[in-house]
């Protein structure tokens, strides 16, 4: 089994090329949705979380407060910093615990937050990254998502530049056009794929 990380910022289309390929029949394995597992209530990231934060972090169901959580953390580096400390380890091994279970040729894993140390701990033999221009990624994220501009604005510059990710990988697909374009970068990548 082959496994290619699909990474990707805020706004760029990572989940639209995820959703893309599992249309295509190939089996995604998405950090986002390994991060709401690992932090159910009652677990030990969910204590951690709120040991860290306070109740403040808590939804009146006793679920996190993710809204509450991203205000606070895309406002101080350090909060950020801190969550991360306690999500990544658990979300990392959520993954990695899905992709030894998977027995198919090729895998793929969506990660937003990509850094290089993850193709070792995930297996990956390809990483991809999803790229668009920061003024489509802004536009995307008030529009679709309904965010404030500064809102989106800090989200964006919280993550790391365009250039840093092109340089950690080895596949980059451009998403500055439309959905059709997109496919059509999605399906060139799987032909690199298949031609290795």
């Amino acid at each position: 089994m082959s496994v290619v990380i699909v990474s990707g910022g805020i706004g760029a289309g990572k989940s639209t090329v995820g959703a893309y390929l599992e249309q295509r029949g190939f089996p995604v394995v998405d950090a986002d949705v390994a991060a709401r597992e690992v932090a159910e209530p009652g677990g030990p990231v969910w204590t951690a979380i709120v040991d860290a934060f306070g109740s403040a972090a808590l939804a009146g169901d006793g679920s996190l407060d993710r809204a509450f959580l991203a205000g606070v953390v895309f406002r101080d580096d350090a909060a950020r910093r801190r969550l991360e400390g306690i999500t990544h380890p658990a979300i990392v091994e959520r993954l990695r615990q899905q992709l030894s279970a998977a027995e198919v040729p090729w895998i793929f894993a969506a990660v937003p937050l990509y850094r290089p140390e993850l193709r070792d701990l995930l297996g990956a033999s390809v990483v991809w990254t999803v790229v668009a221009d920061p003024a489509v990624a802004l536009q995307r994220l008030v529009t679709m998502r309904a965010m404030s501009e500064d809102d989106a604005r800090r989200r964006l510059t919280a993550q790391v530049t365009n250039d840093v990710r092109t340089a950690w990988a080895d596949v980059v697909i451009v998403n500055d056009g439309s959905l059709d374009d997109l496919h059509a970068a999605v399906d060139r990548a799987l032909a690199q794929l298949a031609a290795a």
